[in-house]
């Protein structure tokens, strides 16, 4: 089933918004005001970064295409920290919601194509891009942090 992306409200016959519609803005306003930068996964990557003496980086750097998480500016390395389900891991492989199917999936699909546009267009930029799943980062942040300690030196 083919799922509209667009969720612009096109007034009815009668001259009024559709109520599901209304509801979806209703939902968005509130959300749209949501600004998360700090996440545990993210956290504990910087804690290990610092702990290896790795600082000096800008957190949701607006100049870099998609805002990487963690960004080292002078050296052109853009990190991204992301979460399993959100951004669909491939090594947790978590099944999509029972309910709303339709939804998710394209929704975990605009999420997907955003992350290559973000890559493609830092590569492009020159970016070393280093993206770092949270089921990673929860089982060994340490040697995540060391993996990219190893980009950073080069």
């Amino acid at each position: 089933m083919n799922v509209s992306t667009d969720h612009s409200c096109v007034p009815n016959i009668c001259g009024t918004e559709d109520r599901l519609c209304l509801k979806i803005k209703q939902y968005r306003a509130p959300c749209a005001r949501i600004k998360v930068k700090a996440l545990p996964p993210e956290l504990v990557l910087r804690r290990a970064l610092r702990a290896i003496y790795h600082t000096g980086y800008r957190l949701n750097w607006k100049k870099a295409p998609g805002s990487p998480d963690i960004c080292f500016v002078g050296k052109k390395v853009a990190i991204f920290v992301n979460g399993c389900f959100w951004h669909r891991c491939p090594k947790c492989d978590l099944p999509l919601p029972k309910t709303h199917v339709d939804y998710w999936s394209a929704k975990f699909e605009r999420n997907t194509e955003r992350d290559r546009c973000s890559e493609e267009s830092l590569r492009a930029a020159g970016w070393t891009v280093i993206t770092v799943w949270e089921c990673e980062v929860k089982n060994n942040p340490k040697d995540v942090a060391e993996k990219i300690s190893i980009v950073l030196n080069h």
